[in-house]
């Protein structure tokens, strides 16, 4: 378990993996639709005020206006300066208008224009090759080792088991199982061949084993627009292998506009002009939509102490959950993130504590291809290397986080979870 006191990295914006990174990557799709000039902004700004009554029409009515005024203003012409005249294909403007509406109200920090703004400040950020890590001096993280089974492992599981009662789990499974060449959600996937035990079954078995006093503790699942149905069908057709339903709560992340450029400008689907792509928003949407769904404030108020969240294919994890959940308790950390034994430039990130000369400190995931310059440019000359025990003194980051609820709900009641 290693220390990670909140800070300002806890989520991210619009990247699709690496949340808790101080800086995010744009959704980048391959379209390849062409932009225009000036030309093409004066011809678009034409087109808007030929389509008002159309645009107004739409679910947003004068919203709707408004919005396309801006991202026109935004450079964002060519979403309409191809259109073709009014009364022609109004059905297919009129989707993409409303989906522009959604995509707005999807993004909680400024809507659709705070996004783009937000994109084109970090890919700017990007293209200069700024360090965000800048003025930060890395050093080992405070935290616990601890080696399954010995005693001071079984002494942690026994703190861990009496606190499990009052916690919460969240499970982050918005992805599909394509690149293992598997059609089908990946906690339905089997963790054995010989029991066939699909992951979701397996972790809801481990959360009911964990229950003591006819305590039910509570589990909420973020799923996407490619899982969704398929999770709650996979419930639903195995009673939720034995957990009540009440004990569940399925969270969806909405999709996030794709870019087709490092000038931010969204993408449109090559065989759609009227419809924007979109990709899922990534791990870090999990926090906002606690946020939004009044969940974490619900559980909170129904006494739970810990929120516990972990990935959707990680058998191991409920082994060591116990134990880390009982140094959280022993050390009073308000962010407990698990971690593994990790060599010395082995590509996994790394947990390390980063801090300024004025004192500002941060616990948090470092990637690997990161961390061994920026070690060498501050405090460590040898860069990462491995230390008497054979391993880097930076452990490997598997997120698998332990947040202590009450200041977890301040952060999100501070930043709707948008870190």
């Amino acid at each position: 378990g290693r220390h990670q006191p909140i800070g300002p990295a806890m989520g991210n914006c619009f990247s699709t993996a690496d949340e808790g990174l101080p800086r995010s990557k744009a959704n980048h799709a391959t379209s390849t639709t062409g932009l225009g000039g000036a030309g093409t902004a004066r011809s678009a700004r034409a087109v808007l005020d030929k389509h008002k009554a159309l645009i107004e029409s739409s679910s947003g009515k004068g919203a709707a206006w408004i919005l396309l005024n801006k991202l026109d203003a935004e450079g964002q012409s060519h979403l309409f300066s191809t259109w073709p005249a009014l009364g022609s294909q109004d059905e297919s403007k009129l989707q993409l208008i409303e989906q522009l509406l959604q995509l707005d109200a999807t993004y909680s920090s400024g809507g659709l224009l705070g996004y783009l703004q937000n994109a084109k400040l970090l890919l700017q950020e990007s293209r200069e090759g700024k360090n965000p890590f800048d003025g930060f001096a890395p050093s080992v993280p405070h935290g616990c080792n601890l080696k399954y089974g010995d005693k001071d492992f079984m002494e942690h599981e026994g703190m861990g088991m009496d606190e499990v009662s009052k916690a919460g789990f969240v499970l982050v499974a918005g992805g599909l199982g394509e690149r293992l060449g598997y059609s089908g959600i990946k906690v339905a996937l089997p963790t054995c061949l010989l029991t066939n035990v699909c992951f979701l079954e397996y972790y809801i078995q481990n959360i009911i084993a964990m229950q003591k006093d006819g305590a039910q503790i509570p589990l909420a699942i973020m799923t996407s627009g490619d899982t969704h149905e398929k999770t709650k069908t996979l419930l639903e057709e195995n009673s939720f292998f034995g957990m009540a339903e009440s004990q569940i709560t399925l969270i969806k992340q909405e999709k996030v506009a794709c870019l087709i450029d490092n000038d931010a400008n969204l993408a449109l689907d090559p065989k759609d002009r009227f419809r924007v792509q979109t990709k899922p928003h990534g791990h870090g949407d999990v926090h906002a939509l606690m946020h939004s769904s009044g969940l974490a404030k619900k559980w909170q108020a129904a006494g739970t102490k810990w929120v516990i969240f972990f990935q959707d294919t990680n058998v191991l994890v409920f082994k060591a959950i116990p134990a880390a959940l009982g140094v959280s308790k022993q050390q009073d950390y308000e962010v407990n993130s698990l971690a593994v034994p990790r060599r010395a430039k082995e590509a996994i990130g790394a947990i390390t504590t980063l801090t300024k000369d004025s004192g500002e400190k941060m616990t948090i995931n470092v990637e690997y291809n990161q961390l061994d310059p920026l070690l060498r440019a501050t405090t460590y000359p040898d860069g990462d290397v491995n230390d008497e025990t054979g391993y880097s003194p930076f452990p490997g980051n598997i997120n698998q986080l332990i947040f202590k609820i009450d200041p977890y709900v301040q952060k999100l009641e501070e930043t709707k979870g948008v870190i």
